[in-house]
């Protein structure tokens, strides 16, 4: 039987799931909510949702008072008010936080973009192993001495010998008695996939931007990392030169300078060849920028570094350009011309914060 709290519980969550996919496309575009962002879940401001409340009769009826008194005199214990300004004539906004799994945000998006789940590429797994305490023995380090299985073992000796004192049980264990856990190593296969982000931090690459590509990286994140048990996710920027940098820098560091995308495309294939070989791991790379690039040669390198070396070992390769009013855009164009009958690398167009939400399903419709 389910209890009725568990009822109202079930229907409060289908609400709040139903009020998340119709507001999906500004809960996307709003940054303040990956703010809120814990460990394994997000606080989501619901201010469509009535908090209960009473409500007070307007007091016309006579009612009943003990004691003298006037009317105006404070109740005794009250203070009178001493506020500032005009008494407001509008009820203030209410706002309830709702905190919400993150794979269920995952569950949410993926059902209001059609999303399918992924299949991981080929034998693309790898063998982790789970320690299971199975028994006991009679050697193992101190730390793994079990207390109850010594003190019997120690109390069956003595009694066998004939020393045991009902009058004083003292119980002394020596070292045969002692018994240790012990464990034994399980396999097992776990898939695994690592997301490579790479950003343009030109000069004309602005705030604005960067927030675009901090927004939808981190719902990517929430999809993926619902598909797969491990995931890793690495970080690379560029101008005219690349280097790998944690998440905090990522999204804070900006420099001046010109742009070569194709820097930042050999660290990445750099960092696969060293740390995720593609027989083992699922791989993907996403890169963000304005579209300006240092040369014509320059894109012609990233051309070749794509076929050559990225596309044949990514599960997917997403390019996003951000609009910037100093960007030219032209890179998008030419990757359309050079891979226009290619599946792996998918190219998105992000106007506005209002496209993140399109934009993340161009990346993650084909289900790789």
């Amino acid at each position: 039987m389910i209890s009725r709290i568990e009822q109202d519980h079930s229907r409060f969550r289908e609400i709040i799931r139903g009020k998340i996919r119709d507001n999906l496309r500004k809960y996307v575009s709003r940054g303040d909510m990956i703010a809120r962002k814990g460990k394994d879940s997000v606080s989501i401001p619901m201010p469509q949702i009535n908090i209960p409340r009473f409500i007070h009769g307007d007091n016309s009826q006579n009612g009943v008072g003990q004691g003298e008194g006037e009317p105006g005199d404070p109740i005794d214990g009250g203070d009178e008010g001493s506020g500032q300004g005009k008494a407001g004539e509008g009820e203030g906004q209410k706002a309830l936080e709702v905190e919400v799994s993150l794979d269920e945000l995952a569950q949410i998006l993926g059902e209001e973009l059609g999303l399918p789940r992924i299949e991981p590429r080929g034998s693309q797994s790898l063998e982790t192993r789970k320690d299971r305490y199975v028994g006991l023995r009679t050697t193992g380090p101190e730390s793994l001495r079990n207390f109850k299985a010594t003190f019997k073992r120690a109390l069956k000796r003595q009694v066998a010998m004939g020393t045991y004192d009902r009058d004083r049980p003292i119980i002394v264990p020596v070292r045969e008695d002692r018994r240790y856990r012990s464990w034994r190593s399980d396999p097992r296969p776990q898939t695994n996939a690592v997301i490579i982000y790479m950003m343009d931090v030109s000069g004309s690459m602005g705030d604005e931007q960067k927030e675009i590509v901090r927004i939808e990286s981190f719902w990517i994140d929430t999809w993926l990392r619902s598909q797969y048990e491990g995931i890793e996710s690495r970080y690379i920027i560029h101008d005219a030169t690349a280097r790998e940098v944690d998440r905090k820098v990522f999204f804070r560091t900006r420099e001046s300078g010109g742009t070569m995308i194709s820097s930042a495309y050999k660290l990445c294939s750099q960092l696969i060849d060293n740390e995720f070989d593609p027989e083992q791991w699922n791989i993907y790379a996403f890169h963000f920028s304005d579209g300006d690039n240092w040369s014509v040669d320059d894109t012609s390198t990233c051309i070749k570094l794509l076929k050559q070396q990225l596309i044949p070992r990514c599960n997917q390769f997403g390019y996003g350009q951000v609009e910037s009013p100093y960007g030219s855009g032209q890179f998008i164009k030419d990757l359309r011309s050079a891979f226009a009958e290619e599946e792996i690398l998918v190219c998105s167009e992000i106007k506005n914060k209002e496209d993140i939400l399109d934009s993340i399903g161009e990346f993650l419709k084909g289900g790789r």
